[in-house]
């Protein structure tokens, strides 16, 4: 383990390699909850605990369970289970602290179960950080921050995306752009704008 892994690691999945923006993952929340500010601070605050939990416990499930019974191909539907049951967690969670959050959520929080930016960094931290079956020295705190940094890569490209649409509620857009049509635009150019951090490709 060195310092200058982990610096790679974060400005790859907040910047470079944006689970949203570069990766095109999750938008679907990415897309819904972003009318506010708020409640795309809660639902980004939702999705890392849920990233970094499972990178936890599919790294502990790869390491220990799938790679020394020979099981690897049960890989995908085994994190499936654990995203699937932390999601349950967290809905619960929300709806006994928060009413109204869960209610603002709405379908939109169970879709984390089904949300590809949960299990891609998953299958991704997998595929980094073992090599032929083995984990390379310091995987597991590697995943861990691997995790941390991509739901903080999450959360930027959700505080953005809220900061523009609350803004342009103040301002005269036409018809036939209004709510989501302006948004896929909005989410086209901010993508635009971070494939400049990996230099543009043609």
């Amino acid at each position: 383990m060195n310092i200058q892994e982990f610096i790679t690691i974060f400005i790859s999945s907040v910047f470079v390699y944006n689970v949203i923006l570069s990766r095109f993952l999750g938008l679907c929340s990415f897309i819904a909850i972003s009318k506010e500010t708020k409640p795309a601070l809660a639902m980004s605050s939702a999705v890392m605990f849920v990233i970094v939990s499972s990178s936890v416990i599919t790294w502990a499930i790869y390491r220990f369970l799938l790679v020394p019974f020979n099981l690897t191909y049960l890989r995908t539907i085994s994190f499936i289970l654990v995203i699937a049951t932390f999601v349950q967690l967290v809905e619960m969670a929300i709806r006994k602290f928060s009413p109204q959050l869960y209610r603002a959520f709405g379908i939109y929080l169970p879709l984390i179960t089904v949300n590809c930016a949960v299990l891609g960094v998953a299958v991704l931290n997998i595929d980094m950080f073992f090599l032929n079956g083995k984990s390379v020295a310091g995987s597991f705190y590697y995943s861990v921050f691997q995790g941390v940094c991509v739901g903080l890569g999450y959360t930027l490209a959700m505080l953005l995306m809220s900061g523009i649409r609350e803004r342009l509620e103040f301002s005269k857009v036409p018809k036939a752009l209004k709510d989501f049509p302006l948004a896929f635009i909005i989410a086209a150019i901010l993508s635009l704008s971070f494939m400049g951090f990996n230099g543009f490709k043609f």
